[in-house]
């Protein structure tokens, strides 16, 4: 399923390929697949292992300007070469000023640094004119994260421009899309463990709706952090049995009434192979895969997607949690027809769903907006009063309206009177009001 072995890699002299570029702070990973095929690979850092970790670290070499990242890093690091410089993800969030042997370094620097040292792993398989895209993908995708990263591609230099962003969340979405559809006729479960807490995701559908409207619920277990999560010996006895009860527990409120197709379990913390009783478990007439590339497949297939390459998610409306949940638009006059203007369309991005456009207020001093929900709720009627509005005779007032989301269920509007020409000059004012979606 996520495993591939593969006992040498075939450098591509022809075809675009696109890239999936998974990166915590812990870790980076690496897919890559030409436009026609129909799975991506995964660049192992050992040729036929399924080492597809790097470690997402750099070490600054003691009195010189050299720079070690991922595995180098670390050996480096741990052999007092250097100062090792970790949770670059973290550091470029917060915008701080890295300190580095009494050095100062933008944090965003290095984290584009890091990204840069380790796609370059890319050229062993094909030349870097063949790049069509790249898909970067993180836990969390907000405002911040989406700015941090078009900075970085910015300084990456890549021969193309076509850098898209996506949550982890997403990328879950997308491969599981482009599984066999006997996996995912019912909820699918992704169970991502980091020894640091688990944290579950629950992909399911409303095939009621036009598109079919897929959504996730995610759930976070603090408790399932490993005691002595800093030691490198092996996990003793007594912790793989508490773990594997805890996560019986947790397997069992998941799957309480439920009709589940199939389960993933991947990241670090199943490496010691403690999951005993809570397999059986989760295998009682359910499939269960475990893996540790899942999240870059899903950004390669995500791609495709954006791109018009994939058609698997034509049929699909994916609502999670930073998406817009909501058609928007207004019911309004066209060369004298009624009809259907839309804003905004649900399954964006909320912190990049924005929108400008004028009408021409027919009568009164009221606008209306329509909300059209794909997550199962009412569709619904909001008004705005523009209170002050200038007295015009009907038809004469044009109006700026800009919406924009500050949340992923609040939706700003703001409406300023522009005038109509030389006839009604524009009287400055201006109405915001915010609305729950």
């Amino acid at each position: 399923m996520l495993l591939e072995k593969k006992e040498g890699i075939t450098k591509r002299n022809s075809g675009k390929i696109v890239v999936g570029y998974d990166v915590s702070d812990d870790y980076a990973q690496i897919s890559y697949c030409t436009l026609d095929d129909r799975e991506p690979e995964t660049l192992a850092q050992v040729t036929g292992s399924e080492q597809y970790n790097i470690p997402a670290l750099l070490c600054k070499k003691h009195g010189v300007n050299q720079w070690f990242y991922g595995k180098e890093a670390l050996k480096a690091a741990e052999a007092g070469e250097g100062i090792p410089v970790r949770n670059l993800l973290t550091l470029a969030r917060k915008d701080e000023t890295v300190d580095v042997g009494g050095e100062s370094f933008d944090a965003v620097a290095l984290l584009t640094l890091f990204i840069r040292r380790s796609m370059s792993m890319l050229n062993i398989v094909v030349s870097p004119d063949y790049l069509e895209g790249v898909m970067f993908t993180v836990d969390d995708l907000d405002q911040r994260t989406v700015e941090i990263f078009l900075q970085v591609a910015a300084n990456l230099y890549l021969k193309t421009d076509k850098i898209f962003f996506q949550s982890h969340a997403e990328s879950f979405y997308y491969y599981t899309l482009y599984q066999p559809r006997e996996l995912w006729t019912h909820e699918v479960l992704l169970c991502d463990y980091d020894n640091r807490r688990m944290k579950i995701y629950a992909l399911n559908s409303n095939r009621k709706t036009t598109p079919v409207v897929m959504y996730m619920d995610i759930s976070e277990y603090p408790e399932m952090a490993r005691a002595d999560i800093e030691s490198t010996a092996d996990m003793d006895e007594d912790m793989k049995a508490r773990l594997d009860m805890l996560f019986l527990d947790i397997a069992k409120e998941q799957c309480r009434e439920k009709v589940i197709s199939c389960i993933y379990l991947i990241g670090d913390g199943y490496r010691e192979e403690w999951t005993l009783e809570s397999l059986k478990y989760l295998c009682m007439g359910r499939r269960v895969f475990k893996g540790n590339n899942l999240y870059s497949k899903g950004a390669c297939y995500g791609i495709k997607e954006k791109l018009g390459i994939g058609s698997e998610g034509k049929e699909y409306a994916f609502l999670g949690s930073d998406k817009l949940k909501a058609n928007v638009g207004m019911r309004v006059l066209r060369r004298g027809l009624d009809s259907y203007f839309a804003a905004m369309d649900a399954g964006v991005n909320w912190f990049e769903a924005k929108k400008e456009y004028d009408v021409i207020l027919e009568e009164g001093n009221e606008i209306s907006i329509f909300l059209t929900p794909l997550n199962g709720k009412e569709a619904r009627e909001i008004h705005m009063e523009l209170q002050g509005i200038e007295d015009r005779p009907r038809r004469t007032t044009r109006l700026r309206i800009t919406m924009g989301m500050t949340s992923e269920s609040q939706l700003s509007i703001h409406v300023k009177d522009m005038g109509f020409g030389e006839l009604f000059p524009a009287s400055g004012s201006e109405w915001t009001k915010t609305f729950d979606i």
